[in-house]
Formats: C-alpha cells, structure tokens, sequence
C-alpha cells in the first residue's frame, strides 16, 4: 500500500492548521458613533416665491407648483370725450344779436323781454324770457304761444290791447332782447328760474301764496 502511516499523519496535521474561525456576533471593538453626530447629506430645497416675494404653498393634492405668471398691466383709461361747452351768456347773445327776430313769435318773445327787463342783466333777461316761455309750454291756463301769453288780459302792464309801444329797432337794447329770445326758444342757456311761471319787482309785495323759486336782477321768480 502506498499511503503510508507518515503521509497520514502529515494530512491530519494539515487538516488541524487551517481549521475557519466562527464569526462573531458580539459588541466590536471599536467604539460606535452616536447617531446625533452622524454626517447624513442634506438635500437642498428652494423656496417658491411669487412676484412679491412671499413663500407660495400648493394646492392639497397638487402634483406639481405652477409657475406664478407676472398680472398684466392694466390698460390705460380710454381719453374721454371732449364736451364743448356752449359758452357764457354773454358770448351767446353777442353771436346771436340782431333787430329782426325772424317770426312774429319771437318778436313778441324779445318784446316781452325788452319791455319788463331791459335795464336788467343778461341772466336776468334770460329769466323773464323763460317765465313766458314757461307759460306757453304748461298746457294750463295761459295760451299755448308766446304772442297769446303776452297778449293775456292783465298780464303785462305795457301791452294795451293788441299793441305795444314803440321799439327803438337800432337799439343794442332790442338786439340783445333779440337774442335772448332765441337762446330761450331753442333752449341754449338754463335759467336757474327752472319753471317759474310768475314774476315781480322787489320794490312792491303781492303776498303771493306761490313758491319762490329765485331772484335776478330787480325781480323775484315763482312757480
């Protein structure tokens, strides 16, 4: 047999010197960290602002952040629309002026004022101008036209019958009147006498149970 007993004992030997160690399962040597100064790497996250600087959160549920879009600047205001004044009375009558009225209407209109307010101001003409007007348009008790108002029997104390006196036509006096009959029959100016329909001097008191409603020049206004 060629195994001999030497060679056996020469295995077992070799057998016993490379015998595997069991691991171990028990506390190490090395001492072990404390996990509050453990390293971990951090993640960094931007903030989402809006336009004004302010952190923005999402929606519940929002998948994703949408981004902020910037408002749109507001348009301009559209320029507004020029309104053309008409003027001041003054100007009115100057343009209008003249010592033919053009109708029987209005010269019954201009006789009216130049007759009870020729010496007073413009505006004050325009007023008296109105009250007849007024009369006219009411639909009450005075005539429906400027010529039956002032013909009305004891309305105006210079009318005598159907008759007026005489007019000095070349008169700055009777032009304006002229004008002022117009601007008051195309409605040009607003008297501040609204709806009047009565009117006296300051200088007598007729105790009259109306409503007063101005005073211009030298006459009180009533409705």
């Amino acid at each position: 047999m060629s195994f001999s007993l030497r060679s056996a004992v020469l295995l077992c030997a070799a057998l016993s010197a490379t015998s595997v160690a069991p691991a171990r399962a028990g506390p190490s040597d090395e001492p072990l960290l404390p996990v509050e100064s453990a390293s971990l790497p951090k993640i960094v996250v931007p903030d989402l602002l809006d336009v004004a600087g302010d952190p923005l959160l999402a929606e519940p549920g929002a998948d994703d952040f949408q981004a902020v879009e910037p408002e749109a600047a507001a348009p301009e205001p559209a320029e507004t629309p020029v309104v053309r004044s008409r003027g001041e009375l003054a100007e009115t009558v100057a343009e209008l002026r003249s010592a033919d009225p053009g109708s029987r209407e209005l010269e019954c209109l201009a006789v009216g004022i130049y007759f009870e307010a020729k010496s007073e101001p413009l505006a004050g003409q325009l007023a008296v101008g109105q009250v007849i007007a007024n009369r006219a348009n009411s639909g009450r008790r005075f005539p429906s036209t400027y010529c039956g108002v002032l013909f009305q029997r004891g309305q105006f104390s210079f009318v005598h019958g159907r008759s007026w006196p005489a007019v000095n036509r070349s008169g700055r006096q009777w032009q304006n009147a002229v004008a002022v009959a117009k601007i008051v029959d195309q409605d040009l100016h607003v008297s501040p006498v609204g709806e009047a329909l009565f009117f006296h001097a300051r200088y007598v008191s007729p105790r009259w149970r109306l409503k007063r409603v101005a005073a211009i020049g030298n006459h009180v206004f009533y409705r």
